[in-house]
């Protein structure tokens, strides 16, 4: 009865003009993030059994055995899908009348699931967010439901902003192969769709080059690390660090390809290049000057080749260091496009990040090649020649049909032609680039930075950064500036949260980080502004960290209000 006088409800909601409903009162099942556009509860239950089938397509068949898969797993009944034949229960289709690219339609009824979508990429966001109409239990990974339904309901969804995504700096701390495809899943689970993959920095470089192996040979470990927070008390003396080879990397790649999460590689420059030069020091300014730890804090083993005639060594504190690459010669942007070289086939992503951010400008001051160089291009300062580095690199990369991204100081000394700017230094820089008409994703510290504090406990969090970035902080963000106009907000993209692991030394650690504040941010560029409500939020969230515990994920317990 009370599911009867629920859906009528429903269907009664519908007629108004505000298709944004709560749904935070409807029966738990339902409490699906991030929250759909628009949710009308059904009479009944469909049950997944020995006789369920999915059919589809041949094209969805990555789709197909994704469910299927899932199915089987939950139940321990072999559930297949099926490109050819016509009986079947559970229905994928492409569906050319839904306007959303990566929108779907999902309907339940006691005999019939089909999930509809315009490309198979909504298809597979129908499919998580059937995931979420299931028990919890199915996240186990073993045939825990001795009878598994599915509750009635009809959806019709769609994102708000084209790019959603997730960072992972992998370069201060480095994961395995099984971490980076578990984060990806996570992700997936939360209808996001990019995978920003930050793998070189002054503390290590991580991706296999295969013109250059002092990268990986040198540059992959340091041989110590600070202990304590910067400046740090102590060197822990211990040679930590590691890489993926590019076989790796095209794993990963085709890993997250199949859950529809495009992956885009960030090399850095002109700064944080500090484990490159570490390996081939003639890309800096001032080769025969030794690598200068901050406040004295390298490791003995750092100062035994200091001493030894290896001036250049990989960075073992965290912060911005004064050795950037060269600007003055040619042999810096030879290595470069010799490293994008190999870099950009491994990913198919249109965008390749180049960094950008925190370049020291004082070793381009008094290298004199940097300054004849200024002066043959007619340049007003360093500023300027840093932009005249990021339009070099910018041109090699549009010529390899790519496009480039950098942090929001490329906007400092004139943006490149054709940039993407990630707007981190709060959202000046976003608005900034929008009014230029640049393409903008917003990713301001206030709000979508993952390596602060989440409480003001702050004695009993794990250390951080610094900052405080609440779950409700998080939500709280509106990625569209309101100081633009309505053509200019057409620029911005979307947003994405920020983890940069200087303190994140294990996997569970960085788990903490992300969980729930990603769960947050899922809702903000999936959902509609309209739609937003904290306190539907919170009841939906404590319904999502059940899911959370079977995973096996250590989230940020005190964030969820159960």
């Amino acid at each position: 009865m009370r599911i009867t006088i629920l859906a009528i409800i429903c269907l009664l909601s519908i007629s108004c003009s505000n298709k944004y409903k709560d749904i935070s009162n409807q029966e738990g099942a339902y409490q699906v993030i991030p929250k759909p556009t628009l949710l009308e509860i059904s009479k009944g239950r469909f049950l997944i059994n020995s006789d369920t089938k999915i059919l589809g397509d041949l094209n969805l068949t990555n789709e197909g055995e994704y469910l299927a898969e899932m199915l089987s797993l939950s139940t321990g009944e072999n559930i297949e899908f099926d490109s050819k034949s016509s009986n079947g229960n559970i229905v994928l289709k492409i569906d050319e009348a839904i306007t959303n690219d990566e929108g779907y339609e999902l309907k339940v009824t006691y005999n019939e699931i089909t999930i509809s979508g315009k490309t198979s990429k909504g298809i597979f966001y129908g499919i998580q967010t059937l995931r979420q109409l299931m028990p919890a239990s199915i996240e186990s990974g073993g045939d825990t439901e001795e009878e598994l339904t599915i509750p009635a309901v009809s959806i019709k969804d769609n994102p708000r902003y084209s790019y959603r995504g997730m960072h992972l700096d992998v370069a201060r701390h480095f994961f395995p192969v099984s971490f980076v495809k578990k984060y990806i899943d996570l992700i997936a689970m939360h209808k996001m769709n990019t995978f920003h993959w930050h793998l070189t920095e002054d503390q290590g470089w991580r991706i296999e080059i295969k013109k250059y192996p002092k990268l990986t040979e040198v540059g992959a470990w340091r041989n110590g690390t600070i202990v304590g927070h910067h400046p740090g008390i102590s060197n822990d003396q211990k040679k930590y660090g590691g890489f993926y080879t590019q076989e790796e990397v095209k794993e990963i790649v085709k890993y997250a390809s199949e859950r529809h999460v495009t992956v885009i590689p960030e090399i850095e420059l002109p700064g944080h290049g500090g484990a490159a030069i570490a390996s081939y020091p003639f890309l800096s300014c001032f080769p025969e000057e030794p690598t200068k730890i901050y406040n004295d804090m390298v490791s003995d083993k750092g100062k035994e080749l200091q001493a030894n005639g290896t001036p250049k060594i990989v960075y073992e504190t965290w912060g911005v260091i004064d050795d950037v690459f060269c600007a003055g010669q040619e042999e810096t942007f030879q290595f470069l496009k010799d490293v994008l070289a190999e870099v950009i086939p491994l990913f198919p992503s249109q965008y390749i990040h180049i960094g950008g951010d925190e370049c020291p400008k004082g070793n381009w001051k008094r290298c004199s090649r940097c300054q004849q160089r200024i002066k043959e291009q007619g340049l007003k300062d360093e500023h300027e020649l840093q932009s005249y580095f990021i339009q070099r690199m910018e041109k090699y990369i549009n010529s390899k049909g790519k496009k480039l991204i950098g942090w929001d100081e490329i906007l400092e000394g004139g943006l490149a032609p054709n940039a993407t700017v990630m707007s981190w230094r709060g959202t000046k820089g976003g608005i900034e680039a929008a009014k230029q008409k640049h393409d903008v994703i917003m990713t301001p510290g206030h709000s979508c930075y993952f390596d602060h504090y989440q409480s003001k406990d702050k004695d009993n969090e794990p250390l951080a950064i610094g900052g405080m970035t609440t779950v409700e902080d998080v939500y709280a963000y509106e990625p569209t500036p309101k100081e633009l106009t309505t053509e200019e907000q057409k620029y911005i993209l979307g947003a994405q949260g920020n983890v940069w692991t200087e303190y994140m030394e294990t996997t569970d650690y960085v788990e903490y980080m992300i969980l729930p504040r990603m769960t947050a941010l899922s809702e903000v560029v999936w959902s509609s502004k309209e739609g937003k409500n904290w306190d539907d939020f919170q009841q939906r969230l404590n319904h999502i960290s059940k899911r959370y515990e079977v995973m096996g994920l250590n989230y940020a317990k005190h964030s969820v209000n159960k």
